[in-house]
């Protein structure tokens, strides 16, 4: 079992607080593991199995447990009196009604409750009004590069690792299937067609699954592109389907709801407003990208433009695609007061590139830190504030970040 040390501490920093704990994350990501993690942690730190009730929903042997009544009476039924009680429920969404059963739950003060689901459902509608400021969202991603080498006891040759890191998947249970390449389009496949199937087909009552799959490739075939509903729409309809931008819309926000895609907006960063027009998607696993796609699409440089936007998710940035004057700049974060800017490229080596990936950030002129990102396997370098980095290393040791 590899051990996420940053996901189990975050959790662990808020046990016994009256917030319910809401781990979320794309289906296969991890938060079953993280679970059974600070299961364990309970347990090496006092706490009494008796206390401790867990329960995935997936699991056939809890089926009698979906209806939120019986849910709710069978835990109340096995918690211990007089001691606090750890409730930890898996893949929450499969229960009828389950945000009236939480809301019960909670409001006892002998019971602390942490959830998990695999679509951000689980935090709008009746959740959200019953639980309104009485949650916290732990939302997790597939592993991160670091989080990937760490499986291996040789932790150079970064640029072979990361080939195999961006097409054998970020899945953590992909690192036990790395010798096998059909073992992992299988199991890519298993994740794809559930995601699709349960999260998306189901979930929207999608009528015509194929035409869902249609905007599927697209968006898997755009990553790091400008898109617009409009857009979507007029390339399918001249490919020969027809589609409205409505339908468009609907089926990108279960894409989204699922965790499969990210959705990022626009900033003006002159004249610091958020821009209502003009997104860019990115996928939460590119191996999801070579298993639909195939590998002769392989857009190297969108694909480390979608692997550094994951890891600054993970870094808790607020992100946004920057735009300055006719320019754009990869990243604009955000986090309290700080800010940062990123752009990422393969290679700056060639002069033209390296002044045209400047340009918009010399057009900035705050004091906040500015990045170019690239595969050149040079040393850091400081041209009038801008730092040049190689990505791997900046992936690969979140210490080592500015020169």
């Amino acid at each position: 079992m590899l051990k996420r040390p940053d996901y189990l501490n975050n959790l662990i920093s808020y046990k016994d607080t009256e917030l319910i704990k809401v781990i979320t994350g794309i289906r296969r990501c991890g938060k079953s593991t993280l679970l059974e993690l600070y299961r364990l942690w309970l347990l090496e730190n006092g706490v009494a199995p008796a206390q401790i009730q867990s329960i995935n929903f997936e699991d056939v042997n809890y089926s009698y447990l979906t209806n939120h009544r019986t849910l709710h009476e069978h835990i109340l039924q096995n918690c211990v009196p007089n001691k606090k009680n750890y409730i930890l429920l898996d893949e929450i969404q499969n229960v009828e009604k389950f945000q009236t059963a939480v809301d019960s739950l909670f409001i006892r003060k002998n019971i602390d409750i942490y959830i998990t689901g695999s679509n951000a459902r689980l935090l709008s509608g009746e959740l959200a009004t019953l639980l309104s400021g009485r949650y916290i969202e732990i939302h997790i991603l597939p592993l991160s590069f670091q989080e990937y080498l760490s499986a291996f006891d040789n932790k150079y040759e970064l640029s072979k690792k990361y080939n195999d890191y961006i097409i054998n998947s970020s899945f953590p249970y992909s690192l036990k299937l790395r010798d096998d390449p059909n073992q992992i389009r299988d199991y890519l496949g298993g994740i794809y067609n559930t995601i699709v199937l349960k999260d998306v087909i189901e979930r929207k009552k999608v009528a015509d699954a194929a035409l869902l799959k249609r905007v599927i490739r697209f968006m898997f075939d755009n990553i790091g592109n400008l898109c617009s509903n409009k857009k979507i729409a007029d390339t399918l309809v001249s490919s020969g389907r027809q589609i409205s931008t409505n339908t468009v819309d609907s089926y990108l926000s279960a894409l989204t709801d699922s965790y499969i895609l990210y959705r990022v907006g626009r900033y003006n960063v002159r004249g610091k407003e958020y821009l209502k027009t003009g997104h860019k998607y990115y996928l939460a696993d590119i191996g999801l990208r070579f298993y639909l796609l195939g590998s002769a699409i392989s857009d190297p440089g969108r694909i480390l433009e979608n692997v550094v936007y994951l890891e600054l998710l993970r870094r808790r940035w607020e992100i946004y695609i920057g735009k300055i004057d006719n320019y754009e700049v990869d990243f604009v974060v955000q986090k309290g007061g700080q800010r940062e800017y990123y752009q990422v490229a393969l290679t700056v080596r060639d002069k033209t590139t390296l002044e045209r990936e400047q340009r918009s950030l010399c057009a900035i002129k705050d004091n906040y830190p500015k990045f170019i990102l690239t595969m050149d396997d040079d040393p850091p370098a400081n041209d009038d504030g801008i730092q040049r980095l190689n990505v791997l290393d900046w992936l690969a040791d979140y210490g080592q970040r500015t020169i």
